[in-house]
Parts: C-alpha cells; sequence; structure tokens
C-alpha cells in the first residue's frame, strides 16, 4: 500500500504543484477509492486505477475556484542526485526552474499525460486507462506537450550550448 501512496501523492503533486493541496488529493483518493472499492474490477491492476482517482481529482482541482487563490511558495527544490560545487548547484537550479516553469505552462491535460510518462514511467495504454482515454488522445497530446516543451526550452539550450562553445561553464 505504500507503493501506492507516494505513486498517488506523486501524480496528485505534479498536476497541483503544491505539496499541501496534493497530500489533500492523495488523502481524497484513498477516501473515494475505499467507497468505491466494490466497483473495482478485480481482474485489473489496482495501481492505475488508484491513480485515476488521483489525477482526476487534482486535475478538477487545478480547474476549481479555490486553486486560483494565491499560494505560498513550498520554499525548496528537489536536492540534485550529485554533489555540484556552487556554481553547478546554481545551474541545476536555473535549469530545473526553467523546466518546472514550461512543465507548469503546458496545459492541465497535456501536463498530468507528460508527468504520469515520464515520471510515473506509465506505458500508453496504462496512461490511457489511468486518464479514461483513448491510446490515440494519448499519444497527441504526449506529443504535442514535448513539441512545447521543447520550444519553450530552446533559448535556454541554445544559451547554455553557446557557454559550452565559448569555453565557460555547461
Amino acid at each position: 500500500m505504500r507503493r501506492y501512496q507516494r505513486r498517488v501523492y506523486a501524480v496528485a503533486y505534479r498536476i497541483v504543484r503544491r505539496h499541501d493541496v496534493a497530500e489533500d488529493v492523495a488523502q481524497d483518493t484513498f477516501i473515494r477509492a475505499y467507497h468505491a472499492i466494490q466497483r473495482f474490477e478485480l481482474g485489473r491492476p489496482f495501481g492505475p486505477w488508484v491513480v485515476r482517482i488521483a489525477a482526476n481529482l487534482a486535475i478538477n482541482h487545478r480547474r476549481s475556484p479555490r486553486a486560483r487563490e494565491d499560494a505560498l511558495p513550498d520554499g525548496h527544490g528537489e536536492t540534485p542526485a550529485r554533489e555540484a560545487g556552487p556554481l553547478g548547484q546554481l545551474l541545476d537550479r536555473e535549469a530545473s526552474a526553467v523546466l518546472e516553469d514550461a512543465v507548469a505552462r503546458l496545459p492541465q491535460e497535456q501536463r498530468a499525460v507528460f508527468m504520469l510518462r515520464v515520471s510515473e514511467n506509465l506505458s500508453y495504454q496504462e496512461i490511457a486507462e489511468t486518464l479514461g482515454l483513448a491510446i490515440g488522445t494519448v499519444m497527441s497530446r504526449l506529443a504535442r506537450a514535448r513539441e512545447k516543451l521543447r520550444a519553450a526550452l530552446q533559448p535556454y539550450l541554445q544559451h547554455q550550448a553557446a557557454k559550452r562553445a565559448e569555453g565557460g561553464e555547461p
């Protein structure tokens, strides 16, 4: 069950972008799953079913008037996996901020599909089942999300490539 808690929270966070709201969505997800367990088909995997509930609740939250309220920043980013010097840490934070901003600007339907594919490593079929979509819709939303991210990140990537060509820090 712990594995599902992490997946549900991760999906919720990637859609709502706030820890406090993601925790609420995760809690609501398991309450909803408990009340709907009689509708769960025993021959199907539990993970995609409960993640679908989380994704739907998170998307619904993003559409609600409550989501439009100003939120305090979380105050911390994810810690880089490797040790880097101060300049490397600054560049890592900058790159993470640029990527997070680009992902946050995706339409919520594209962001949900993208995050389930990239962060949760779900197959197209699992994403389709999780979100109740056709596989073709998943594929087109994912392609559009990748195109938008590529376009949004292109200026940053060109700037970094130019710095490397000049012999500066990457």
